[in-house]
């Protein structure tokens, strides 16, 4: 069932509703009309808040464990108040401080990565995620070195001197000489390109006819580079850091989810592809429970933000995950103020 607009309750309703949220995502526990009752906030009989709550329950956004009288937010109750009545609450000066002391620190950007997940696990009691950034980097030299009848190893170097190797499966014998020539047909016209750019150049000249290679090196010259190419593309790196966090007291009532949840997070592939999700957001996205497959089982939350480099371009995202009853008012702007301030350290 759908849920209301938020400007279909009725002040009491919403004012009950805020409450209720706002009491579950501070202690993890369901909020019970005794506890509503003795709040300033609510200038009702228990028997009329019993009726609001009903209500809200009918109209889907609250519900009643069998193990308590008193009430928790739905996923789509969540949804609505994050969406509609959640009231940010800003960085403290002390947050903020921290986080861009720890983010200064002297080492490599890989260092900076490492330090803003464990800020925002800190911070947020959850679990911090990083994207580490996609790099594009500059291309000196790449040469395939006969390993078999069948195989040859990539040797891509980098104009930084990074060094690494891939090995390529070949459709049959390649001749010594048939590998040198796609060697030096690659290197001559990837030098000083990213792969992306080198790749796209000679694609469109072997399409063309205007290579000199015969059949054989200009097959070389495809695997060479779709071995790197595929390899980039499945690779997303992802750190995490705080899982620990997530065993909390209140996981231990519900042992099952937690477990499903660690688990989702040793498929970094799929989590990364979820943050992936939220690269062309302009601000923190919020992902809740089941609005995602990938964590329908375990109902867990993510916050996200993309972060920029110096000229504005999106190089990785960030955020924390944890259970559903996360305190977005605060974890929210926590993300988006770590993204800019890791943005800063992006060249």
């Amino acid at each position: 069932m759908p849920t209301p607009p938020i400007s279909e309750l009725s002040i009491r309703a919403r004012e009950i509703f805020r409450l209720v949220v706002e009491g579950y995502l501070s202690t993890g526990q369901p909020v019970g009309s005794k506890t509503l009752s003795a709040s300033d906030a609510v200038n009702l009989s228990p028997a009329s808040i019993r009726s609001v709550l009903a209500e809200l329950e009918g109209l889907g956004l609250l519900a009643a464990p069998h193990t308590s009288a008193g009430r928790m937010p739905t996923e789509g109750g969540l949804r609505l108040f994050v969406d509609g009545m959640m009231q940010v609450a800003e960085p403290t000066a002390a947050e903020r401080k921290a986080i861009e002391r720890r983010l200064s620190e002297p080492g490599p950007i890989e260092a900076a990565l490492e330090a803003t997940s464990a800020i925002l696990s800190d911070i947020s009691g959850a679990a911090g995620m990083v994207m580490v950034p996609r790099r594009e980097p500059r291309l000196a030299q790449l040469s395939l070195v006969p390993l078999s009848p069948d195989r040859a190893l990539a040797v891509l170097v980098g104009e930084d001197g990074a060094v690494e190797n891939r090995v390529v499966e070949l459709p049959g014998p390649a001749t010594a000489s048939a590998l040198e020539a796609a060697s030096n047909y690659i290197t001559a016209r990837l030098s000083g390109r990213t792969l992306a750019e080198a790749s796209k150049a000679m694609q469109a000249e072997l399409a063309a006819g205007q290579s000199q290679l015969d059949a054989a090196s200009r097959d070389l010259v495809t695997r060479g580079l779709a071995v790197w190419s595929e390899d980039a593309a499945r690779r997303p790196v992802l750190i995490v850091r705080g899982a620990a966090n997530l065993l909390d007291e209140a996981a231990l009532d519900d042992i099952e989810r937690v477990r499903q949840l660690l688990d989702d997070l040793e498929s970094k592939q799929s989590v990364a592809e979820l943050l992936e999700s939220a690269r062309d957001a302009q601000a923190a996205r919020i992902f809740i429970g089941s609005e995602n497959r990938l964590f329908a089982l375990s109902g867990s939350s993510v916050i996200a933000s993309p972060y920029r480099d110096r000229e504005g371009r999106v190089v990785g995202v960030l955020g924390v995950i944890g259970p559903t009853r996360l305190n977005y008012a605060r974890v929210v702007p926590i993300v988006d103020f770590t993204a800019r301030s890791l943005g800063k350290l992006i060249g």
